[in-house]
């Protein structure tokens, strides 16, 4: 709080600006308990949509330094732990909205004309700003065509189709995220460096080796049967291309299969918890879809949304989005401690192999 603000006496109501706040729910226009209870809920979204994305961007500009100071990792996990649990509540608070009977809906549903959360520009902000690609959309949606469309009618619609392109444009925080894990030191050698490419290759082929042995030894006794075999050389062939994908070695899916295999060592703890806070996040959002296509179909059944979306079905298909894909791919090709390879440089990681 800045020294001007600490000057003035507020009250409770001023400090908040409850006067504002609480004549934005439309009773002038004679609404009912219904709907008011609807309006508040969303308000409520869009307050917490406008935390998300300024914790978002702490987050992202932390990351995007080219050289990350190792105490602020710990306020980048306070920042997506706080997120996370705002999602959390988001997606309890549907219940709330669940105490709406589909007749109470359906009694002012009329008067929201096309208005839909489909339009919700904060959603839209903090969706790309996390790094959601076009192609990974429903329909491969452009998220911005639609606040281009209308961005002639005022200059607030302007003001926030600006918006949305300037973040578009810019790096977004799974992109961040990745560039700094890829100069995550690998056995000991650290990015950059001159052994480095030789190091990361020769930890790549010896966890892909020690990845098929895993598989062999876990279904040794029905290796012979055709169908386990196929699947144990296509689960092998989908950890090379993982790692190694065209035939280039993407260093950093590495260094977090690196931080995924040995995260006990001291100083990888920081980078493992913050892969772990994204994880959460990711988990929280997809809770928090899912809660709210169960509401909508509990509340309107599978009528076309208030959008022109599908309804449900759209709200299902955003469900499945993913954004850290790396981050649950990697889960796929770990293998049990004891057959990793063994760690080269355990010093350097504060860990005496000793």
């Amino acid at each position: 709080m800045s020294d001007s603000t600490e000057s003035i006496n507020w009250t409770y109501g001023e400090y908040l600006q409850l006067s504002k706040l609480l004549a934005l729910q439309g009773e002038e226009r004679g609404i009912s308990n219904d709907e008011m209870h609807f309006i508040v809920v969303h308000q409520t979204f869009e307050l917490w949509f406008k935390q998300i994305i300024r914790e978002l961007r702490e987050v992202r500009d932390i990351l995007n330094q080219e050289n990350v100071p190792e105490n602020e990792i710990p306020k980048a996990v306070d920042h997506l732990t706080r997120i996370t649990e705002i999602f959390r509540l988001m997606a309890n608070q549907w219940s709330v909205l669940e105490t709406l009977t589909p007749q109470g809906f359906l009694s002012f549903r009329d008067g929201l004309g096309t208005a839909s959360g489909f339009e919700s520009y904060q959603m839209r902000e903090f969706e790309i700003l996390l790094g959601l690609k076009n192609e990974d959309r429903l329909g491969r949606m452009d998220p911005l065509k639609g606040f281009k469309k209308v961005a002639k009618d005022s200059a607030e619609s302007a003001q926030i189709y600006q918006q949305l392109k300037m973040v578009m444009e810019q790096k977004s925080l799974f992109e961040s995220l990745m560039d700094w894990i890829g100069r995550t030191p690998i056995m000991g050698s650290k990015f950059g460096s001159k052994e480095d490419s030789d190091e990361v290759a020769k930890y790549v082929e010896a966890h892909l080796e020690a990845h098929r042995q895993h598989g062999e030894s876990v279904y040794g006794n029905s290796i012979s049967e055709q169908k386990v075999s196929e699947r144990l050389e296509s689960a092998n062939n989908n950890a090379r291309e993982f790692l190694i994908p065209e035939g280039k070695i993407n260093r950093p899916r590495v260094g977090l299969l690196f931080i995924e295999s040995y995260r006990e060592l001291p100083l990888l703890t920081w980078p493992r918890k913050l892969i772990d806070g994204f994880v959460e996040l990711e988990e929280a959002i997809v809770k928090w879809r899912h809660s709210h296509a169960r509401m909508v179909e509990r509340i309107m059944g599978r009528r076309v949304g208030t959008g022109g979306t599908s309804g449900v079905d759209y709200l299902d298909a955003t469900s499945r989005y993913r954004i850290f894909k790396d981050l649950w791919g990697v889960r796929t090709i770990l293998i049990k401690p004891q057959n990793r390879p063994p760690l080269k440089g355990a010093e350097f990681y504060g860990f005496n192999s000793k």
